[in-house]
C-alpha cells in the first residue's frame, strides 16, 4: 500500500488504529555548490535528511540534495518557494534552481527557485546504481525475432532487476508517494506554509499526486508536458510507442523536404526506408564495433522528443550514409547514454516498478508489444525491454493514489497536441481532475515539456500567470482552454530562409534530456 496512506493495526482486537507521528525536519544549512553552473547563478545547496519509511520518521534516514537560488525583488513582492521537478522518474533537478531566470517579464525574480535530486537519484544519498554498464555498445537487437534473442533479453533484464536487489533498502521505498513526502519534508524544512510548483514530463504526476495528498500546501502550479494518471505505467510505455513512431515519420518527412541539404530521399517514406535498411545493416556490421541498431534506435529518439536535435541527427543520418562517419552517431548516443552510469535508469525502474504492479506474465507483455509492433515498429520493443526489468522487479508494488486536484487552487497545465511521451489525453484527463486548473495546447506541437523555449505566446502566459495568478478563461467542455502554435520546424544553416530558432536554456535541455530512453 502507498506510503502516506498505511494503516498501522492496533494489536487489540476493536482498538482505535495510532496516528504515524509526522515527521518534521531540520532546517536547511545552506552552503556552496559544488556544481560551477550553479555558483556562477549564485546559488546556495544543501541536504535534507528525511525517513526512508515515512512509517518509521525515528528510523533510518536518506539524504536529498537541494539547491536555491533567492528572490531579486523587494520582499513586498516575493511569492515565496517554487520546486521545480525535470521529471524521469530518475531526474535530477539540481540545476533547475537556474530556471527562473529564463521566465520572462522577469516573473521568476519574485520567487526563490528550488531544484532538488530526488530520493536515490545524482546527489542525494544513497544514489542508486545497479549495473553501470548495461547500455554498453553494440547489445543485441532489440526485436526479438528468434526465441534465442527473446531469451537474451529476458535473461539480460531479470539479471538487471537481480543487480537492484543487491543495491539496499530505498528499493522498497521509492514510490511516487515517498518522493511526493519528500517535498512535504522539503516545504517544512524550507519553513514555508506553501510551495509553488513547475514540473516537467514525470514531474507533472509528483504535481497531480502532492495535489491530490497536500492540496492546501499548493499555491501556483505549472505542469508542462502531463502524464495521464490513468495509464501508470504499462499502458503508458504501449501508448508512447505509438506516439513515438507517428513523431519519427515527420522527423523523416522533415528530412526528405531538405533533400537538396541531406540527400536521404525526396519523401518521407524514401527516408523512413533508408533508415530501416541502416539497422538492419548495423544489426549486422556494428559500425566501428559499437553503434549497432540498438544505438541506432537510440540516438535517433530524440528526434522524436523534440525539435531540437533534427538538424544534428539528419546531418549524422547524412554523413554516415554518405561518408562513413559512425565517430557523430557515437557522440549522439553517447551524450545520452552515459557509460557507466546506470544512475537515472535504476530510478526510473525503482518507481515505476513499484508505484504499480505490471502484468506478471511475459506472455501478456510479448502479445501487446507484438501488436504494437505491428502499427509502430521504431520504438516499441526497444522501450519494452527498457521496462522488462519490471517483470522481474524484487521490491513490492503499491497502488497509485486516486488523483483529485478539486481542492487545489489554480494549475496551469501545457501540452504540445503530438507530444509523444506525454500524450495529449493525459492533459485533458488532467483538466477533468483539477476543475481549478486551465490548459493550453498547442495544436500540431511535437515538442515534449518545451515550455520556456522561446515561444512568446507560450512563455508570456506562463509568466503572466506566475507574476499575478491569473489563468487563461475556462472553457466550457472536455478540450483545452486557450491555444498557441508551436514553434516551426527548423530550418537547416545554410540556406536562404534559416533564422536563429528559440530553444529551451541548456540547463533545462540537459536535465530533460537525461530522462528520455
Amino acid at each position: 500500500m502507498a506510503v502516506g496512506l498505511l494503516v498501522v493495526l492496533s494489536p487489540a482486537i476493536g482498538a482505535a488504529a495510532a496516528p504515524t507521528p509526522e515527521f518534521q525536519p531540520q532546517p536547511i544549512q545552506w552552503g556552496q555548490c559544488a556544481d560551477e553552473a550553479l555558483q556562477q547563478a549564485g546559488a546556495e545547496c544543501g541536504m535534507v535528511d528525511v525517513p526512508l519509511d515515512y512509517a518509521d520518521p525515528d528510523g533510518e534516514k536518506v539524504s536529498l540534495a537541494v539547491s536555491r537560488v533567492r528572490h531579486t525583488v523587494p520582499d513586498d513582492q516575493y511569492q515565496g518557494v517554487m520546486l521545480v521537478n525535470p521529471g524521469g522518474p530518475g531526474g535530477s533537478g539540481l540545476v533547475l534552481s537556474m530556471l527562473g531566470a529564463y521566465v520572462p517579464k522577469g516573473a521568476g525574480a519574485a520567487y526563490d527557485w528550488i531544484g532538488f535530486d530526488p530520493r536515490g537519484v545524482g546527489s542525494s544519498r544513497p544514489a542508486i546504481s545497479c549495473d553501470p554498464n548495461y547500455f554498453s555498445y553494440d547489445r543485441p537487437h532489440y526485436v526479438p525475432t528468434t526465441p534465442e534473442l527473446e531469451r537474451t533479453w529476458l535473461d539480460r533484464s531479470e539479471g538487471y532487476a537481480r543487480a537492484c536487489g543487491n543495491t539496499g533498502k530505498l528499493l522498497e521505498h521509492i514510490k511516487t508517494t515517498d518522493v511526493v513526502e519528500d517535498m512535504e519534508s522539503i516545504r517544512k524544512a524550507l519553513g514555508v506554509e506553501q510551495i509553488n510548483y513547475y514540473g516537467f514530463s514525470y514531474g507533472t504526476y509528483l504535481g497531480q499526486v502532492y495535489g491530490t495528498l497536500h492540496p492546501d500546501r499548493m499555491r501556483r502550479v505549472v505542469m508542462d508536458g502531463v502524464v495521464n494518471v490513468n495509464d501508470v505505467w504499462y499502458q503508458a510505455n504501449l501508448n508512447q510507442d505509438v506516439a513515438f513512431d507517428r513523431n519519427i515519420k515527420i522527423f523523416f518527412d522533415w528530412i526528405a523536404t531538405y533533400d537538396s541539404v541531406y540527400h536521404l530521399g525526396t519523401t518521407g517514406a524514401d527516408v523512413e526506408k533508408l533508415f530501416y535498411d541502416q539497422l538492419a545493416r548495423l544489426d549486422r556490421h556494428p559500425a566501428g564495433g559499437v553503434i549497432g541498431s540498438d544505438e541506432w534506435t537510440d540516438l535517433f529518439l530524440t528526434a522524436g522528443y523534440t525539435q531540437a536535435g533534427w538538424e544534428a541527427r539528419a546531418k549524422a543520418f547524412s554523413d554516415w550514409v554518405h561518408h562513413g562517419d559512425w565517430q557523430t552517431l557515437k557522440t549522439i548516443y553517447d551524450s545520452a547514454n552515459t557509460p557507466g552510469d546506470d544512475n537515472s535508469f535504476a530510478v526510473y525502474l525503482s518507481v515505476q516498478c513499484t508505484d504499480v504492479q505490471w502484468p506478471t506474465s511475459w506472455t501478456q507483455w510479448r502479445k501487446d508489444n507484438w501488436a504494437v509492433y505491428a502499427k509502430a515498429p521504431f520504438e516499441t520493443w526497444a522501450n519494452a525491454w527498457y521496462n522488462a526489468p519490471c517483470l522481474f522487479w524484487p521490491a513490492k508494488a503499491g497502488k497509485p493514489v486516486d488523483v483529485d486536484g478539486s481542492r487545489v487552487d489554480s494549475a496551469l497545465l501545457i501540452s504540445e497536441e503530438l507530444d509523444a511521451a506525454t500524450p495529449f489525453p493525459g492533459a485533458l484527463e488532467a483538466r477533468k481532475r483539477f476543475p481549478n486548473a486551465s490548459l493550453i495546447s498547442l495544436p500540431g506541437g511535437t515538442t515534449h515539456s518545451g515550455s520556456l523555449s522561446g515561444n512568446a505566446c507560450l512563455d508570456n502566459q506562463i509568466a503572466d500567470y506566475l507574476a499575478t495568478g491569473k489563468l487563461p478563461a475556462r472553457q466550457p467542455g472536455d478540450g483545452p482552454d486557450t491555444t498557441c502554435e508551436p514553434l516551426p520546424q527548423p530550418v537547416p544553416q545554410g540556406l536562404a530562409t534559416a533564422t536563429a530558432r528559440p530553444h529551451q536554456p541548456e540547463v533545462l535541455q540537459k536535465a530533460l534530456e537525461s530522462n528520455w530512453h
